[in-house]
């Protein structure tokens, strides 16, 4: 009898678990509520990316004086924005769900909770189905954070998936959070021609980042004309009778616009799974013990994605899955590559784009660590110059003893991209000569990573 394997949650973590597990010959069900490829996926990461892509097609083409053209009246149709994010987004679910259904896993659409620790029900709009299950994957993602001082009207209050566009083009919005998401937000709004305002907790964007790649960031937001509230934290909201936002930061500054964006983070969507129910230890929506499997103190009962309090990346979540698989098919009684989640790239797609991997200049530096800097500015590349953009450069982290590569960072065109060739390097422990020395295509900006581990 195959191993039965029930998932709850069909996001990026979900979805890999079942299709590693349904090739290994488990018997696998899939309970998703939402979308198979996960809400927090394909509802937020895919459109805001689409949207930032329309975003700098536009910017490219008013900028195109630089490239020796002349280009007048390009601007933004909202519904054709909007039919091309639906039509992308409903094109990548469809592949998700016919590839799981050709492995032959069993798609359940309705709401999963665990009853016992081997007993899974969905509830669906037939009525409800239950499932005995000898392993239990929970990834049920999560969703955007609310503060109590804000209520979101989709009109003039939004959440990011509110965002995808909103109702109308926001003539001045207020960015609330100065995160990954409140950047990218700023950065594909300014672009569509919206006044922004950012409301800055701390004294820099991205206050987790490199204090350098963050000033390159700013530089580009104050050249757009954004307003950088730094050190504010926003307390309070108002709608005033005759339209658009006031919000109210706790050092008195007053922020006014015609709307306000929430973007201050992401909640787990633990409740209602039933993981308490079934013995799993919880420390509030987390689970309190985790092993590098990602079982919990339920060896049969697994969690990934957002709900397992690692980084909250969809690359992260489908390897999780991967490794889940893998380990509940009895794969991992061999040797294998355990998860390292400081080895993980990740990116911020602003314009310039923003990526980095491994070990930080500024957290070597704390940890009293000898390390070893070079950094190449785009703008000695050929390739950067004829795009006519040579905003910002690659730096990379060696060790200086051994010349392994420990991490690295990249803004500029593609940073997205060029950050997977310092990734390899960093998670099998090439050395900065490994790069240096490998023959790379003339022009192309990847050539700035040669000069830089020279």
């Amino acid at each position: 009898m195959p191993l039965r394997f029930v998932i709850i949650g069909g996001g990026p973590a979900g979805t890999q678990a079942a299709t590693y597990a349904a090739r290994l010959g488990a018997e696998v069900t899939l309970i998703e509520r939402d979308i198979i490829g996960g809400a927090a996926n394909l509802w937020d990461c895919v459109p805001s990316k689409a949207m930032i892509a329309s975003g700098a097609a536009l910017d490219r083409i008013h900028g195109s004086a630089g490239m020796g053209l002349s280009v007048e009246g390009a601007s933004v149709d909202f519904d054709a924005l909007r039919n091309r994010i639906t039509g992308i987004v409903s094109r990548l679910e469809s592949s998700n769900r016919d590839l799981l259904e050709s492995q032959g896993v069993r798609l359940v659409h309705g709401t999963g909770r665990l009853v016992d620790a081997h007993t899974v029900v969905a509830s669906t709009e037939d009525g409800e189905l239950t499932f005995e299950a000898d392993a239990i994957l929970v990834s049920t993602g999560s969703r955007p954070r609310i503060p109590e001082w804000a209520s979101p009207d989709g009109d003039r209050v939004l959440t990011t998936r509110d965002a995808y566009p909103p109702k109308e083009l926001p003539e001045h919005l207020v960015v609330v959070g100065s995160g990954v998401t409140g950047v990218e937000f700023v950065h594909m709004f300014s672009s569509f021609g919206s006044e922004i305002s950012l409301i800055v907790s701390r004294q820099q964007v991205l206050p987790q980042k490199d204090p350098e790649v963050a000033a390159v960031l700013e530089e580009d937001f104050l050249r757009r004309g954004v307003h950088l509230y730094k050190g504010a934290r926003a307390v309070g909201l108002d709608l005033p009778e005759d339209g658009g936002v006031v919000v109210h930061c706790d050092d008195g500054r007053v922020v006014r616009g015609s709307h306000v964006l929430l973007a201050i983070g992401l909640v787990p969507n633990v409740e209602g799974t039933g993981l308490a129910e079934a013995g799993v230890e919880m420390d509030g929506p987390w689970v309190r013990t985790l092993d590098h499997h990602l079982r919990t103190n339920v060896p049969h009962i697994y969690v990934a994605g957002d709900l397992s309090g690692k980084l909250p990346l969809a690359s992260v979540a489908s390897m999780q899955g991967r490794k889940i698989a893998e380990h509940v098919m009895g794969l991992h009684k061999v040797d294998h590559r355990h998860l390292d989640y400081e080895k993980a790239a990740s990116a911020i797609f602003t314009e310039p784009e923003i990526a980095d991997v491994g070990l930080a200049e500024a957290d070597a530096f704390a940890e009293g660590r000898k390390i070893r800097v070079t950094k190449v500015p785009f703008s000695s590349s050929a390739k950067a110059l004829i795009n006519d953009d040579h905003r910002g450069f690659v730096k990379i982290v060696s060790d200086p003893a051994t010349g392994v590569v420990l991490g690295g960072s990249i803004v500029g065109r593609h940073a997205a991209e060029l950050i997977s060739v310092i990734a390899v390097a960093v998670t099998n422990r090439l050395r900065v000569t490994d790069i240096a020395e490998s023959l790379l295509v003339h022009p192309a900006l990847a050539e700035a990573l040669a000069e830089a581990a020279e």
